[in-house]
């Protein structure tokens, strides 16, 4: 199964447990793309952030690929346009827009196209807002054990592992090079990156529903995954059934010029 696709299997847990976005990160992207009326939304999802967008007064055309996220996405969100549509081949459906922006998928669109297609859409002087929840898994003293229980039930999980991997590599490595890649994008001004720290406290049961919604858990299959899932939640049973994790939600902002 390729790791894009995987989502569709999970739709209404993910849109149960996944977390949103903190407000004012989404009154940045606002005000960074006055006046904003009119907003394209790569990889929807079942719709998280763009109730956000839609909440404001924004009028939003959602794109998503799997059937099952943008099924849920339009129930959630009866007067929101979802196309269900890959990025990659969307016809436009109105350009130009305000604001084009995508919430914790832009990876998963072609480097070819992604920067290319997001600047034919956009008006002069329109924004182009990416933005992604990480987990800051050098803060969770947690971490350690729970990568222990990873190297003992699936040592191969590799070699790309997704954010709620208790990874021990620097925040860095984990985000990967966006900035350069917006600097080497024809169209654009220089990228303005700001980051907004949350934190939430998880149950065990809560963690281990979240952990299925990721794409790296979820192509693991059911054999694979019930044993790593009862290995982590040992981990947090023994912690006492809770544990605090913090995040950083990363956004990048660029112009259209």
């Amino acid at each position: 199964m390729e790791r894009r696709f995987a989502f569709g299997n999970v739709a209404e847990l993910y849109d149960r447990v996944r977390p949103s976005y903190p407000a004012r990160l989404i009154d940045d992207v606002l005000d960074f793309a006055a006046p904003c009326r009119r907003a394209l939304e790569v990889g929807a999802g079942t719709g998280k952030a763009t109730r956000l967008f839609a909440e404001r007064g924004v009028a939003v055309t959602a794109v998503e690929p799997s059937a099952e996220m943008a099924a849920v996405a339009r129930r959630n969100l009866p007067d929101v346009t979802v196309v269900e549509s890959e990025f990659e081949s969307f016809g436009g459906n109105g350009a130009p827009f305000d604001l084009v922006y995508s919430a914790q998928a832009w990876h998963w669109v072609s480097p070819e196209v992604r920067y290319g297609k997001s600047r034919r859409l956009l008006r002069d002087g329109g924004g182009l807002a990416l933005f992604w929840n990480r987990a800051r898994w050098e803060h969770t003293e947690l971490g350690a054990k729970l990568r222990a229980a990873y190297e003992q039930t699936v040592p191969d999980f590799g070699p790309m592992p997704g954010p709620m991997y208790p990874s021990d590599q620097t925040p860095r490595e984990l985000w990967g090079d966006w900035k350069q890649e917006i600097a080497d994008a024809d169209g654009f001004s220089v990228p303005d990156i700001r980051s907004y720290d949350w934190s939430h406290e998880y149950a065990t049961a809560e963690y281990l529903e979240l952990i299925q919604t990721h794409s790296d858990h979820i192509v693991l299959g059911p054999e694979r995954l019930g044993p790593l899932l009862d290995s982590v939640g040992a981990v947090i049973d023994a912690e006492g059934g809770r544990f605090r994790l913090d995040y950083t939600a990363l956004l990048l902002l660029v112009r259209a010029e």
